[in-house]
């Protein structure tokens, strides 16, 4: 089963590659129209993941953190009111819990919830053995508790996000989300690891560095192409590090990711 799903995975990455290209070479002269481009995939794949996903059976549901989750909420909001009404919502951070209110959906915490029915989230870049790296917006300790909480857990992004192994596309490396007071030892570690420039991730509009929601920090660790092959073996060595929180790589846990482009949408499943 595995060989097949990385045989689907492969052919389907070679289909989904050089369409998009195609289409940034047409669009690069103008940045508006790149980015239009780059928003409805990200509304296709959601789309498309609702559509096939979200059923009226379903009445717990994760949302997660990211750019193309709006439009995850968005179509979910277009599947009705009555449908919608007995359904509570399980957000991954601030985002989606404003996204989930301001919908006027009905709002769930997952301390209070023993299992939901399918969670969908973004990804900051995914493999072709549905591997993910996600914490991007430093959610990913919040993300990973409702994904595993969930019976079905589908990943939605456009085509960049769509990588053969982890590290291609997405530069910063794993994200780690670590105690405040450990920072310094945990950088350290990470170095021993293998990672050759650990950084602490600083905030944009404030001095100092990124606080996630749980009162913690983060740094962002890039692994070579050798490590990144067995994400799941990176993955245990950074989380048995004492002062580590949560490490962004989701392992195994991927039911399907979407990848969309203006034209199409594609999808790889375990």
């Amino acid at each position: 089963m595995l060989a097949r799903s990385r045989l689907v995975a492969q052919q389907l990455r070679q289909h989904t590659i050089a369409r998009p290209l195609a289409i940034s070479r047409m669009t690069s002269s103008s940045t508006p129209a790149a980015a239009n481009v780059i928003e409805a995939s990200k509304q296709l794949a959601a789309y498309t993941a609702v559509d096939q996903h979200i059923k009226p059976e379903h009445t717990i549901i994760g949302i997660g953190s990211g750019s193309t989750v709006p439009y995850v909420v968005d179509r979910i909001v277009q599947q009705g009111v009555e449908v919608n009404k007995n359904r509570i919502f399980v957000p991954t951070g601030f985002q989606s819990k404003e996204l989930i209110v301001n919908a006027g959906l009905t709002l769930g915490d997952v301390d209070q919830i023993s299992a939901i029915d399918v969670t969908i989230d973004g990804a900051d870049e995914v493999d072709k053995n549905l591997n993910c790296i996600k914490g991007g917006g430093a959610c990913h300790l919040r993300e990973k508790v409702v994904a595993e909480a969930a019976s079905t857990f589908i990943v939605v992004a456009d085509y960049r996000k769509n990588a053969e192994f982890l590290g291609t596309n997405w530069a910063p490396g794993v994200p780690v989300e670590v105690v405040p007071f450990a920072y310094v030892k945990v950088l350290r570690d990470l170095k021993a690891l293998g990672s050759p420039h650990p950084v602490l991730r600083m905030a944009v509009k404030k001095a100092g560095p990124i606080v996630t929601d749980n009162g913690n920090f983060v740094i962002d660790a890039p692994f070579g192409r050798e490590d990144m092959l067995d994400p799941a073996a990176v993955l245990t060595k950074i989380k048995l590090l004492t002062g580590v929180v949560e490490v962004g790589l989701f392992c195994n846990i991927v039911t399907a990711a979407y990848f969309g482009n203006a034209v199409y949408c594609s999808q790889i499943s375990c």
